[in-house]
């Protein structure tokens, strides 16, 4: 009889374990998976306090969990998106053109009324005789990342202009892996000159004007398209749509023009495949190899 007992409790238990494990189960499948957002510490100044904002901001419109994921490098993040383990994230240029036939742009910010950025050289405040490259032979420079098209493709591509081999002309370089780190760089004398996103000079300027007046601007490129949003081929065509959405009409909300006010940005704007076009052209001068 006990035996008996002591096997219906048993099963009951089991019964009710079961139960359990279902209704946990569904309780998962109801909740939406994290969209993964891919960000490097590249170009955005005050990560934390801000990533922080926009998350809440993304997941209350979104309706879904918000996971930012954060590399040091524009390659990882890449790498990343393409493999599908990202569903969208914040890039470069340079990588985006790179990779252009797999990505699609979801939005573009507006700074200072347009949809473009710049590369900044730079040197310390203290030199007042360089003009531009053309003076930088033999000088330590500062390069932001591989992958950054202000911060390393477009120094390459003035100097294929002036005749020169970037390998050959700087007596050193290194990178930072940041483009506030490059500015750091230049103003503490550890390079000779550096080459910066000038919408980064720009905040830093504004939110530490004591660092970036330790620095001097010497030379201003042609304008870029501004490093866009993008997703992967395996993020849906719904959240891409929701997402745009939500990004495009952060200005009309007092919530996100104040999270917009943080970067100094106007706006998120309609991608325009065409703003990337002279970074193309600049790729294909800097890696063709010389007969």
């Amino acid at each position: 009889m006990r035996v008996r007992l002591l096997s219906g409790i048993l099963i009951l238990l089991l019964t009710f374990a079961e139960a359990g494990e279902t209704f946990a189960g569904d309780t998962d499948l109801d909740t939406p998976a994290p969209l993964l957002f891919g960000i490097t510490p590249v170009f955005l100044v005050d990560q934390n306090n801000f990533l922080a904002g926009w998350k809440a901001y993304l997941e209350k419109h979104l309706k879904r969990p918000v996971r930012f994921v954060r590399r040091r490098s524009y390659a990882e993040i890449s790498d990343m998106l393409l493999n599908g383990q990202l569903d969208a994230a914040w890039i470069c240029t340079f990588p985006y053109v790179f990779n252009r036939t797999s990505l699609r742009l979801i939005a573009v910010p507006q700074f200072e009324g347009e949809p473009y950025y710049w590369s900044y050289l730079i040197v310390p405040a203290s030199d007042r005789t360089t003009r531009g490259y053309e003076d930088l032979r033999g000088k330590v420079f500062a390069y932001a990342e591989p992958r950054s098209n202000t911060g390393y493709l477009y120094p390459r591509y003035v100097l294929k202009q002036l005749g020169e081999e970037a390998d050959g002309y700087f007596r050193k370089t290194f990178f930072t892996w940041s483009h506030p780190e490059v500015v750091k760089a230049v103003a503490d004398g550890l390079a000779d000159a550096g080459a910066v996103d000038g919408y980064i000079w720009k905040v830093i300027r504004n939110k530490d004007p004591a660092l970036a007046n330790r620095t001097r601007v010497v030379n201003i490129s042609q304008k870029f398209g501004f490093p866009p949003v993008v997703a992967g081929v395996f993020l849906d065509d719904e959240q891409l749509e929701r997402l745009r959405g939500i990004l495009l009409s952060m200005h009309e909300n007092p919530e996100g023009r104040s999270l917009l006010s943080q970067l100094l940005l106007d706006r998120f704007s309609e991608p325009r495949e065409d703003i990337y076009n002279n970074i193309t052209d600049i790729m294909e001068t800097v890696f063709t190899v010389s007969e």
